[in-house]
């Protein structure tokens, strides 16, 4: 065990721990999922709404879980691709359907610091938003 490392890509908190004391693990195992201490949000916008918007531009955000508050953020990134391209099973719209399906494009946003001071240990993955672009 001395020259056993385990690492994670982010810092954070244990999430769900699915090793257990004396069980053996192999290479590239799971042993836990990291929640990372810096939140952030992808937005799945549709593509006509993707026109006007950059990186750096603001934007407010509202959570279901503090409906009083107003959150402040930046657009971090725009994904390289629909989601859909990305799915495990991507739909193929190709055979007999004509059709128009609107993609959805991940949006990175990441939260202003001084926004999220006194919740941010309050702030969970899969917590539901609604987002506001600044696009103007």
């Amino acid at each position: 065990m001395s020259y056993t490392t385990v690492t994670t890509p982010v810092a954070g908190q244990i999430g769900n721990k699915t090793a257990q004391v004396r069980q053996r693990v192999q290479p590239g195992q799971t042993l836990m999922s990291v929640v990372s201490t810096q939140p952030w949000i992808v937005a799945n916008f549709k593509e006509a709404q993707l026109a006007k918007m950059q990186p750096g531009q603001e934007v407010e955000i509202k959570l279901d879980a503090f409906p009083d508050q107003l959150f402040k953020g930046k657009i971090d990134s725009l994904s390289p691709a629909s989601g859909a391209k990305f799915a495990l099973l991507p739909p193929d719209n190709a055979t007999g359907n004509f059709t128009k399906i609107v993609q959805r494009v991940p949006v990175k946003l990441v939260f202003e610091p001084d926004s999220i001071r006194g919740v941010e240990s309050r702030l969970m993955p899969g917590m539901s938003a609604i987002v506001t672009v600044a696009t103007r």
